[in-house]
């Protein structure tokens, strides 16, 4: 079978997929977004729902005072008797935590943190006899530890769920073939073996996949002929920074492997306006060994989807280092959004988005601002965002790129009106124009499409933000009360 590519497109790195008889279920790194930890659902492989998110309360992740890219890094998904298990690193947060639902739609439990596991990525792994082990790479994210920000390589100890507790100090296992930054194990029992797969080269474009097999789940591993058996590295392929995968037995006996990668553009494929993104691909066992076929690009249709509010928000609305209720509520079939102060500059702005999930999208909504300023905008963090917005007698685009602004403003002394933000392809010469899209800033007024603003869209992209995240497009709130009475999303890979 194809599979498309990106199997789950948008800001949806770090990918952990378990398979529960002929149901597949997927999580995926959120950082400082809430709710946090998107959960899909898939019975083909093939089409992907998100079905709810494990942290829907405040307390189960501590993101609200952690630094930009702090919060949920790389969550593992299990099941073990009727129990989905879920770890993950809350960065400058909580720790380690191991969350449980006999539901993956939710609700998940409080989480129980892991005393003794210091580091990021952990892995969940059972052996025959039922022991527990956590396998996660060394990097120290606890501010109040000695080991705060040094590597360690890849860990490993026994764990006792219940408790949360380590039994053991942990120990050094196999990390990789002396890539920087050894990060996300995965442990399986295979046949006889037992695979040690993880991430190595970095999250950018060095990074792999490798892999090592012992007959015990503690090693020593033994690294495969050749590893890293995948990687993008050095080559022109259209998806890069290949990495961090996990192994699952797809739904027609085909193993398969799940990871994040990029899609750049530019002349020298430079930006990746959307971040990390999950793929899949195909794999052959020989000798023993996993081969990985490289990833191909195969992004779905173009697709859309026009929100009236008349049935609230869906689990993939979320808020900064907040929960989206606390930003807004829908109220007489229209979505309020209520300002608090904060701006699109601050670590929690009053913003409720979605995943921009194509190369090419336009975003549309009807917003009432008779009460206050507020209108439509697209985050990468509180450094870099484009928004416009009406109220005040004004409509006004704003660039933000890490302090330097662009500001353009227009009369306008009407209670609602049309707002768009759309990103599309540069056109020419691209030794004249290297970018990955343009961002255009608008709003329809009288039937009339009135451009604010056109912005070069590399400044929101992963490398230049520099951010594990990705585009995320919403509303937002500047002053007093906004009215969203609906919001429209059109997108496209071309």
């Amino acid at each position: 079978m194809t599979y498309p590519n990106p199997l789950i497109p948008g800001f949806n790195p770090d990918p952990s997929v378990v398979r529960v008889g002929d149901d597949f279920y997927l999580a995926t790194s959120t950082f400082e977004y809430l709710p946090g930890i998107p959960i899909y659902h898939s019975r083909d492989f093939v089409e992907w729902t998100h079905i709810g998110n494990v942290a829907t309360r405040p307390g189960q992740l501590g993101v609200e005072n952690v630094p930009t890219a702090g919060g949920a890094w790389a969550p593992t998904i299990r099941h073990r008797d009727g129990v989905f298990h879920l770890v993950v690193t809350d960065a400058f947060g909580r720790g380690t935590l191991h969350f449980t639902a006999t539901d993956p739609a939710g609700p998940w439990s409080d989480g129980v943190v892991l005393d003794g596991i210091d580091g990021i990525d952990p892995d969940l792994a059972w052996s025959e006899d039922g022991t527990a082990y956590i396998t996660y790479s060394g990097l120290g994210v606890n501010p109040a530890l000695p080991t705060f920000m040094s590597h360690r390589g890849m860990l490993q100890a026994r764990v006792d769920l219940d408790s949360g507790r380590a039994l053991e100090e942990p120990r050094t296992v196999w990390s990789g073939v002396g890539g920087k930054f050894p990060e996300a194990p995965h442990l399986y029992r295979i046949g006889e073996w037992w695979y040690l797969v993880i991430a190595e080269g970095g999250t950018e474009r060095g990074h792999s996949v490798s892999v090592a097999r012992s007959s015990s789940p503690e090693g020593p591993f033994e690294p495969a002929p050749g590893t890293p058996l995948l990687t993008a590295r050095g080559t022109d392929r259209p998806v890069q920074n290949t990495g961090h995968g996990d192994l699952v037995l797809g739904p027609d006996g085909q193993w398969l492997l799940v990871l994040l990668g990029v899609r750049p553009r530019s002349m020298t494929q430079a930006f990746s306006a959307l971040g990390r993104e999950t793929f899949v691909t195909t794999l052959e066992w020989r000798d023993g060994w996993p081969v990985f076929e490289p990833v191909q690009l195969n992004p779905r249709p173009a697709s859309g989807y026009r929100e009236g509010f008349a049935s609230g928000l869906g689990p993939e609305w979320v808020a900064v280092r907040r929960q989206p209720e606390s930003v807004g509520s829908v109220t007489g079939g229209a979505l309020v959004l209520r300002a608090d102060g904060s701006s699109l500059s601050d670590p929690a702005p009053a913003f409720l988005g979605r995943r921009q999930q194509h190369q090419t999208a336009a975003v549309t909504a009807r917003v009432s601002a008779t009460d206050g300023v507020g209108g439509l905008a697209v985050r990468y963090d509180e450094r870099f965002h484009y928004s416009i917005v009406v109220g005040g007698g004004r409509i006004v685009a704003w660039a933000c790129i890490s302090g330097f602004e662009r500001v353009e403003e227009l009369a306008f002394d009407g209670g609602s009106v049309e707002l768009e933000l759309s990103s599309a392809p540069p056109q020419g010469d691209p030794f004249e124009n290297p970018t990955s899209d343009l961002v255009t800033l608008a709003a329809r007024i009288g039937g009339e499409r009135r451009v604010l603003l056109e912005v070069d869209g590399r400044y929101l992209s992963s490398e230049v933000a520099e951010s594990f995240t990705g585009r995320v497009v919403g509303v937002v709130a500047l002053e007093g009360e906004v009215s969203v009475d609906w919001f429209a999303y059109e997108g496209s890979n071309e």
